[in-house]
């Protein structure tokens, strides 16, 4: 931009005269030649101007297009935190609840290994009293005829008696041992329904895990997408601002030379559109004077 303003500026600086012999042009027909070349220059100037502030305007546009996009991206950065720990609660309540129905049907195991050992213990039994009901019997048989040889027993109520006695106690040792085999295959009916329904349970839950894997997995695929954009922006960020930078660097050079030209009498500022300003009156005055002498030097020639 420097190098263009001075190219510029030495160009308008220095005017050639025209190749044609002065004797032949009229002082009206050079005075309007110069001011069409005055016009010429302050017309480019003008352009280059305008251009400069279009270029200045696109610039802040796109600085706020750049600001929207960076808060489009917290936002959706923000949403996509927020569902991961909701996402993270779901899956620990998930693992609680497995790690309970876990815990229920050990428990149940525990209880169905306890009746088992109760059953056997009641088999065990049972069979001890079967044996000594056999042995009853022949006790029996041998009172009847203990009974016809002798009369020590009195009456043969007294075995009947003892009998009914062995016969009630057998009958409620064979119903305990009934209603312990019946509940025993209650609770193991109970058990395999529950045992199919808590797999299925934990199988949904699997599925349900295994589909939030690939959901974290996809989120974290669109999270470096998403990073890679914004390191992209930073960058055509960086490099706009570098350019910005180099306009303004070379403005306030420019500035600075036409304050030593003028013997710093123009008043120091920042700011590059007030520069600009002050650089492109300094170039139309020094047109100005440049056509003032170049109008005297011809009018002294003609005099001659």
């Amino acid at each position: 931009m420097e190098q263009y303003f001075r190219t510029n500026v030495e160009k308008k600086m220095f005017i050639k005269l025209p190749d044609q012999d002065p004797h032949t042009l009229t002082p009206a027909t050079r005075l309007l030649e110069k001011r069409r070349e005055m016009l010429e220059v302050e017309n480019g100037l003008n352009h280059q101007k305008d251009e400069f502030a279009m270029k200045m305007e696109a610039l802040a546009q796109r600085r706020e297009e750049l600001a929207r996009k960076e808060q489009q991206l917290k936002e959706s950065l923000n949403k996509f935190d927020k569902a991961l720990k909701e996402n993270g609660a779901k899956r620990t309540r998930a693992l609680k609840k497995s790690l309970d129905e876990r815990k229920t049907r050990e428990q149940k195991e525990q209880e169905i290994i306890v009746l088992k050992d109760n059953a056997q213990a009641l088999t065990v039994k049972k069979d001890r009293q079967g044996k000594s009901v056999e042995t009853n019997l022949s006790y029996q048989r041998y009172l009847e005829s203990v009974l016809e040889s002798v009369e020590e027993f009195g009456e043969v109520k007294d075995i009947i008696a003892r009998f009914d006695t062995l016969a009630a106690t057998n009958a409620e040792l064979m119903e305990r041992a009934r209603e312990a085999q019946e509940k025993t295959e209650r609770d193991r009916v109970v058990f395999l329904h529950e045992t199919e329904e808590k797999n299925n349970v934990i199988l949904n839950y699997n599925n349900e895990i295994a589909k939030l894997q690939t959901k974290l997995e996809e989120s974290q695929s669109r999270s470096a997408r998403c990073q890679a954009e914004w390191d992209l922006t930073m960058k055509n960020a960086s490099q706009k601002s570098l350019l910005l930078g180099q306009v303004k660097m070379a403005t306030n050079n420019l500035f600075n030379l036409v304050k030593s030209h003028l013997n710093n009498r123009v008043g120091g500022t920042t700011d590059t559109l007030t520069q600009l300003d002050k650089i492109q009156q300094f170039i139309l005055d020094l047109t100005e004077i440049t056509v003032d002498m170049q109008e005297r030097g011809g009018g002294g020639g003609a005099r001659t």
